[in-house]
């Protein structure tokens, strides 16, 4: 390779969309032992670079407290991006040249064994097992750091990453942009349905579900089987449908509470919830005895009240999720294989058009996925 430098956005500090540099000077990385070198060719935006960007996340002690997601202000300069796909041109040590020239979808997930982990289940087994140390009191490794928060990700023309981490997508009829709707949006999904242990035939409650967590938990509950009950906005209404809801409910029609209860004629196993908030204030009492609430995100307000009288007399279970396991991810990548999934893109940019993609996002008004494409 004779260049030395690429285009990449670059992270200088907690803050507004100034913090946020797009600059063509920032040197091309080295792979380093057991590394692989991708050159990107798609990376999707989510919430959770709007909300590392400005540091939203807060602590244990402070909720409003400026910090990234565990709890702490990250190093900058940073680059974001964690839902990547491309193509390897290089490797390092230990790293075999085979996968030159392949596809990839990488895994943004490392583990505290310093690698991307092995929960030690395979395609179609068990999330537990010995693959570094463990959360206490659950069968999962410990989540240590992610790529473009502690790690620097693909919102750049080239990104370095550990070769188990980089998963072979070329045969996958998926496009690129695609692909990078993956990691983050479905891989979450992915590990919420896991974590509620969702069944064929339970309903299940999806708020947001025009985002892209939300539609990709439409699609993969249906896929398990499951009634699927889509929150929404009626602008949305039909594409969240044909993703694969038996039944949507528009959020911006007043009560709420009492059309979902009215669309579900029966009891509410689960609910999938990335908005916290006032949809967790005023949906929680839906659940069924003995249902599950699983929440990843807090995009109404993080601070909600709960009686918890609603909690134990019922039997009801209340679930933090937080991205996948390695075991699920690659389930995730079989399926983009496989093409049995249909990521929705709603729009694409150059990456240097990176401010207006997080500005679209943080307006709303699509369905799915944005996608930033490096350009120079």
């Amino acid at each position: 390779m004779t260049r030395q430098h690429m285009l990449a956005a670059v992270l200088t500090g907690h803050g507004g969309p100034e913090q946020l540099e797009v600059r063509d000077d920032v040197p091309i990385p080295r792979p380093g032992r057991g590394e692989v070198l991708v050159q990107v060719t798609a990376a999707a935006v989510n919430n959770t670079y709007l909300w590392t960007r400005e540091g939203a996340y807060g602590r244990a002690d402070d909720p409003h407290a400026v910090a990234g997601w565990q709890g702490v202000p990250l190093d900058f300069p940073r680059i974001q991006g964690g839902d990547v796909v491309g193509v390897v041109t290089a490797v390092g040590d230990e790293a075999d040249e085979a996968i030159v020239g392949r596809r990839v979808l990488l895994d943004p997930t490392r583990y505290a064994d310093g690698s991307g982990g092995d929960d030690g289940g395979d395609d179609g087994g068990d999330d537990g097992g010995d693959g570094g140390d463990s959360d206490p009191g659950t069968d999962e490794p410990t989540l240590e750091a992610v790529l473009g928060s502690e790690l620097d990700g693909g919102f750049a023309e080239y990104v370095a990453i550990a070769v188990d981490q980089a998963h072979d997508v070329t045969d996958s009829p998926l496009s690129d942009e695609q692909l990078a709707c993956l990691p983050i949006a479905y891989g979450t999904a992915t590990g919420m349905l896991e974590r509620a242990q969702v069944r064929a035939e339970e309903t299940v409650l999806v708020t947001g579900a025009s985002g892209g967590v939300g539609l990709a938990l439409v699609q993969l509950a249906r896929a398990r089987g499951a009634r699927v009950i889509a929150l929404t906005s009626a602008d949305h209404a039909a594409t969240v449908r044909d993703a694969g809801a038996s039944q949507v409910v528009a959020r911006d029609e007043d009560p709420v509470a009492d059309r979902i209860r009215q669309a579900a004629a029966g009891p509410i196993a689960v609910v999938a919830d990335v908005v916290g908030g006032w949809a967790f204030e005023q949906l929680f009492p839906l659940l069924a005895t003995g249902g599950r609430w699983v929440t990843c995100g807090a995009v109404a307000d993080p601070v909600v009240s709960l009686d918890l009288r609603q909690l134990y007399l019922h039997r009801r279970r209340l679930l933090g999720s937080t991205m996948h396991t390695p075991s699920q991810f690659r389930r995730l990548v079989d399926d983009a294989r496989h093409g049995r999934i249909d990521p929705v893109v709603a729009r694409t940019y150059p990456l240097a058009q990176i401010h207006t993609a997080q500005a679209d996002f943080a307006e709303g008004d699509h369905v799915g996925k944005l996608v930033l494409v490096p350009q120079r």
